[in-house]
């Protein structure tokens, strides 16, 4: 299984940190297979198994252009992609035999559903003890919701985090973009690199049981722990925070918008000083960020009346003047011309023969001296399935008669 391209960053003399680690990514949509991406984005050799018949769903999310998704180019990207129908005798046989060569493997079916073709971790481990099986699911490999159908939209309602975004007497509100599925792909990937860590030390791999339901309630912070010790339960507040203030999204004499944040005390009191209001310092409620979130109008007023009157522009480098935090409120047209950004090559161009000249977002974090790479995006459905089987031994023959099994 040998990449196409070599896992390095054009320039660079050293391998990529991960070139050499062997990834099958055997899961669809989001979570599992953007794991394999951020394994991939660092040299890892992936290849990406989809039934012959049904490809990843996520070829078909989202706009596409000249029939190709555009979805699954950033999300295939680093991706070698072969056909197996794992429910097949070949295809079950086949796995196997990429399992003995591999060091990861990334599914999402529902508990159960690899037992049930013989490809359970028993099955797994026996052809390669040092594999590490990471299982992506909604609601994990055990409890009374195991075997239910799992999407990020249910972990983001049922981890809390719907519950307290959107405005105080409105409903609930939930990401329009895989939020929980992306959390916890950052998550499994880290998992892999935990377990691998492991074998280093033990040579055996192990079980990553990943549930979407867990990660996102993670990044909502203490809500738990301040229900248990106190009752408290967070209410919605719209762009509000209940922990400081002024926090919120003013418009701009021009109609855009910018986000203001003063979560340090002396990030606020530049702000008062800024907006002219420095009066309001000397309150014994702007001594602490909670006082300051108790009377949030009175401070909402201030700010948003200053920056009502003036440009975007204006507002941002007066704030930059006064080392105050804001950021204008962009969409993808502005992030796409953004100077920050574009100084850290956050969205980078990848020439692709489908569809020519890509832009799309760089590797996730930067390295001194083995950084990551967008090699290739997404390729087509089952287009490198040939070559990986024949680097795997299979003969002729072999790939014939998986063929005319309808395993491939």
């Amino acid at each position: 299984m040998t990449n196409p391209v070599p896992a390095q960053a054009p320039g660079q003399s050293a391998p990529a940190p991960l070139t050499g680690l062997r990834v099958l990514d055997l899961a669809t949509l989001f979570a599992g297979p953007l794991a394999a991406t951020l394994l991939g984005d660092f040299g890892a050799e992936v290849v990406k198994i989809e039934h012959p018949r049904t490809p990843d769903p996520s070829r078909g999310h989202g706009p596409s252009k000249d029939g190709v998704g555009l979805w699954w180019k950033l999300l295939g990207r680093n991706k070698r992609t072969m056909t197996l129908d794992l429910s097949a005798p070949g295809g079950r046989t086949t796995l196997l035999r990429l399992a003995e060569t591999a060091d990861v493997v990334v599914e999402n079916f529902r508990p159960g559903t690899l037992e049930k073709w013989g490809l359970g971790w028993p099955e797994l481990s026996a052809a390669n003890p040092r594999l590490v099986l990471a299982r992506v699911t909604g609601f994990g490999q055990t409890g009374p919701h195991a075997h239910r159908p799992g999407f990020g939209t249910l972990a983001e309602a049922l981890s809390g985090f719907a519950a307290i975004i959107g405005e105080p007497d409105a409903p609930p509100v939930l990401p329009p973009f895989g939020l929980a599925d992306s959390i916890a792909g950052l998550a499994t990937a880290y998992a892999v690199m935990t377990a691998l860590t492991a074998r280093d030390r033990t040579g055996e791999g192990q079980v990553i049981d990943m549930a979407l339901i867990e990660p996102i309630l993670t990044v909502l912070g203490p809500q738990p722990l301040w229900y248990d010790q106190l009752g408290h339960v967070q209410p919605r507040t719209g762009n509000r925070s209940a922990n400081n203030a002024p926090r919120n999204t003013y418009r701009t004499a021009d109609g855009s918008w910018v986000a203001v944040s003063t979560s340090a005390q002396s990030v606020a009191e530049r702000v008062m000083r800024l907006v002219g209001r420095p009066e309001l310092i000397d309150e014994p409620w702007f001594a602490t960020g909670t006082g300051r979130a108790r009377n949030a109008d009175v401070l909402d007023e201030a700010v948003g009346a200053w920056i009502a009157r003036r440009t975007r522009q204006e507002v941002v480098d007066a704030f930059e003047k006064a080392e105050a935090a804001v950021a204008p409120v962009q969409d993808v047209r502005d992030v796409m011309e953004d100077p920050q950004y574009r100084a850290l090559d956050t969205i980078t161009t990848v020439d692709d023969p489908e569809l020519g000249p890509l832009r799309m977002q760089n590797v996730l974090f930067r390295l001194s001296a083995t950084p990551g790479c967008i090699r290739w995006a997404g390729r087509p459905h089952g287009a490198d399935t040939e070559a990986v089987l024949t680097e795997l031994g299979l003969t002729e023959a072999e790939v014939a008669a998986l063929r005319a099994e309808g395993a491939l």
